[in-house]
């Protein structure tokens, strides 16, 4: 893989991650004040007519399309991480289009964000792996990856709105990290055997079923109002996850000579990461409104004279 490869699927990943971002936003906007909080099903439908909300989707698509592209380019290791640019970009949408407010911690954390990611990019060089895996490393990796989702689901009602925000934002991620490894092998057996052999995969239904469920789930996390703390949860869990199953089950490696290559680009991940859960772990103090469980939650509105 020559560098100028690297630049493309580099950028086709930020081109995604803002995508991913917008979704987000619009999602948010249209889901606040509906009964999608309770995770009622009749409300999610309700949704298909919300015109705001299906522009959502189709950013969401476009955001799939070219994470695609960038993982047909490029390693799981190396792609996926970037995708954290993602709280960078919901950070002005949902200030202009949600009303959500910006701290300086917020732009802390997306300092961090963008200084680990450009060390990261600098010296993060993933080598060897697999295009595939036999199916006892993924059905090993999936037991406990589904154990930790459930474990999430049985708190996910407990705790303010941010932190309700950030349990079903971290199970979304877990769905949405599984389903991006998966897009790998998929992408590969595209090119080689077609669409018809993709659709016998089981590969192919398992990253569907992962990316439908972690749709759903990060509809749920967006309409407690906290889109910044979402996306931020998400945009970590994500990379966190299609990082540890490309090691893990693709035997993808950083180990590219010199070593201490290696260590800069562990450096610049944690970093990057840290900077997500610094934007993740904003309190919002007097702008957080509580309510029930079961009860929609308003948006905020801005103040008149």
């Amino acid at each position: 893989m020559g560098p100028a490869l690297d630049q493309v699927a580099a950028l086709l990943a930020i081109l995604a991650s803002f995508s991913f971002a917008l979704a987000a936003t619009l999602w948010q906007r249209a889901t606040m004040g509906s009964d999608i909080f309770g995770g009622s099903p009749r409300a999610f439908a309700k949704l298909l007519t919300n015109k705001v909300w299906l522009v959502g989707l189709g950013a969401q698509m476009v955001g799939v399309v070219l994470q695609a592209a960038a993982l047909d380019r490029g390693r799981v290791a190396i792609i996926q991480p970037l995708l954290v640019t993602a709280v960078i970009w919901a950070m002005p949408l949902g200030y202009f289009l949600t009303n959500q407010t910006i701290t300086r911690r917020h732009i802390l954390g997306a300092a961090i964000v963008v200084a680990g990611l450009a060390i990261f990019a600098s010296f993060g060089d993933p080598a060897g792996g697999l295009d595939d895996a036999p199916g006892s490393a993924w059905l090993s990796a999936f037991v406990v990856l589904g154990t930790t989702c459930i474990c999430l689901l049985l708190f996910g009602r407990r705790g303010d709105l941010s932190a309700r925000a950030t349990v079903y934002g971290a199970i979304a991620g877990i769905l949405y990290g599984v389903s991006a490894t998966l897009m790998k092998p998929v992408v590969e057996n595209l090119h080689t055997d077609g669409a018809a052999s993709v659709l016998e995969g089981w590969e192919f239904w398992v990253m569907a079923i992962g990316g439908l469920g972690g749709f759903y789930i990060q509809q749920i996390s967006l309409a407690t109002g906290k889109l910044v703390t979402s996306v931020a949860t998400v945009s970590v869990v994500n990379p966190v996850v299609s990082v540890m199953l490309g090691v893990l089950v693709l035997e993808e490696r950083l180990d590219q000579p010199p070593a201490w290559h290696v260590v800069l680009a562990v450096v610049g991940l944690a970093l990057a990461l840290l900077g997500a859960v610094v934007i993740a772990s904003v309190s919002e103090g007097a702008r957080e409104v509580e309510a029930p469980a079961d009860q929609p939650v308003a948006p905020p509105r801005p103040q008149t004279a």
